[in-house]
């Protein structure tokens, strides 16, 4: 049997064969994933306007977002956000809660209609938990002072539109010892060509385009800058360069044979592949039209078929001429606009050539990349299926043979015991025959 199933053994280690060559592509086609994600960030105008902010006062920060605009602003801290706490005293834990004949509290907050909560204990304790089960922004507590039981209730927002007011309590309202308030600057003389700047919680933003301001305590005079931040916009760019050479390495790992070992990877000598490679260094290789070179902005292709970054140059190319850096990388011809065809491939609409910059072609080869890849892994798994029925039918086949030379064996084996059972009669037959004499 071992014999007869050769052939299935021969198509179960073509199914092996192809499985590594599927997962070989998906592992290419998560990195050409990465590429095209790291070239499509790098055609974003946000990712070249990043700011660095900084303040005058440690207790003033300032947190910047993509598109954050260069810029400075000095103002007076006038309050801070805070939430409300407002506070209940009782005699006892046991002492009656609500007001009399009231089994309800009602809670207003920022003045919208009250809600009306039951309660069915008539306790501090027993207020407390109806009002943190109706799952409102006002959480309650009860607390053990030396003044005796304490109901505290806080609103878990900053800000006057967060305030909130409470009925139904003995004794009326509780006392606000902290009260709802708004953040709030002020920015030169607001009775003058002056503004103040409002808002809910302790982050203030609008005031200078994509950064937030975090305030903590009042104070005068402070400054907040925000600068260009280049050394931000270098790591994207070597984030780009980086995700490249993932796909080259990947492929090159893929497709790699070691002549010594007589051994070789799953995508050994598979030119769709090392296509692709070629394709990708292609796009560093030929530079840009009316830019040069993309080394002078510090990508260029090494001896061993990598890209490298040299961040130094990369840095004082921008700072020397922004716009000519972000158009080699960016560059569009307003002419040429990029279609998706039927296929899944992205080409230009028109039959003008593109100026492309060095993220938008690298793009469009790890996305026309990617559905060369995916048609190759469709390709191999629809072999394994072929491959896999194949072998479902040789069981069938295999079962069917066993049975039949089990079959051969069980017949050769009755035949052989009559074949015995002949020889033992046959030598006893001879045995039987008179002795000849010695003098005959």
């Amino acid at each position: 049997m071992q014999i007869e199933r050769a052939p299935q053994t021969q198509l179960q280690s073509k199914v092996t064969t192809q499985q590594k060559v599927q997962t070989a592509y998906q592992a290419i086609n998560t990195k050409l994933a990465s590429l095209k994600s790291a070239a499509d960030d790098m055609l974003k105008t946000t990712s070249w306007q990043i700011g660095k902010a900084s303040s005058s006062s440690s207790t003033v920060t300032a947190t910047t977002t993509a598109g954050a605009v260069p810029g400075s602003v000095s103002f007076n801290v006038t309050s801070v956000a805070k939430s409300q706490v407002s506070t209940a005293k009782y005699a006892s834990a046991t002492d009656p809660a609500l007001a009399a004949g009231v089994s309800k509290v009602g809670i207003s907050i920022g003045g919208a209609a009250a809600v009306e909560i039951n309660v069915t204990t008539n306790t501090p304790q027993g207020v407390a938990e109806a009002i943190n089960s109706a799952g409102l922004n006002v959480r309650a507590s009860v607390l053990n002072t030396d003044q005796g039981p304490v109901l505290q209730l806080n609103s878990t927002k900053t800000g006057t539109a967060n305030g909130f007011t409470i009925t139904g309590l003995a004794g009326g309202a509780p006392d606000d010892i902290v009260p709802a308030a708004n953040a709030t600057i002020e920015v030169g003389d607001p009775n003058g060509s002056g503004y103040t700047v409002t808002s809910a919680s302790n982050a203030i933003t609008g005031v200078l385009t994509g950064t937030t301001i975090n305030v903590t305590k009042l104070e005068n005079n402070v400054t907040v800058t925000v600068d260009a931040d280049n050394e931000a916009v270098a790591d994207k760019m070597k984030a780009f360069v980086d995700a490249t050479n993932a796909v080259l390495s990947e492929i090159g790992t893929q497709t790699a044979y070691t002549a010594g070992a007589k051994t070789k990877q799953p995508l050994s000598g598979n030119s769709t592949v090392r296509q692709i490679s070629q394709t990708m260094l292609g796009q560093v290789g030929t530079g840009q039209s009316g830019s040069g070179s993309f080394s002078q902005f510090g990508v260029e292709l090494d001896r061993y078929g990598k890209l490298t970054f040299d961040r130094e140059k990369f840095l004082k190319a921008y700072a020397a001429d922004p716009a000519k850096v972000v158009n080699a990388v960016t560059a569009e011809d307003p002419a040429v606009q990029i279609t998706t065809a039927p296929d899944g491939t992205q080409v230009p609409k028109s039959k003008l050539t593109a100026v492309m910059g060095l993220a938008e072609r690298i793009s469009i080869a790890a996305n026309n990349s990617k559905t060369t890849i995916t048609k190759a892994i469709k390709g191999s798994e629809s072999m394994v299926t072929d491959l896999n029925k194949r072998i479902d039918a040789w069981d069938l086949r295999l079962e069917n043979r066993e049975a039949a030379l089990r079959k051969q064996f069980a017949n050769l084996e009755v035949s052989l015991g009559k074949l015995n059972q002949q020889s033992t009669w046959l030598a006893g037959q001879i045995s039987s025959l008179p002795t000849p004499s010695s003098n005959g």
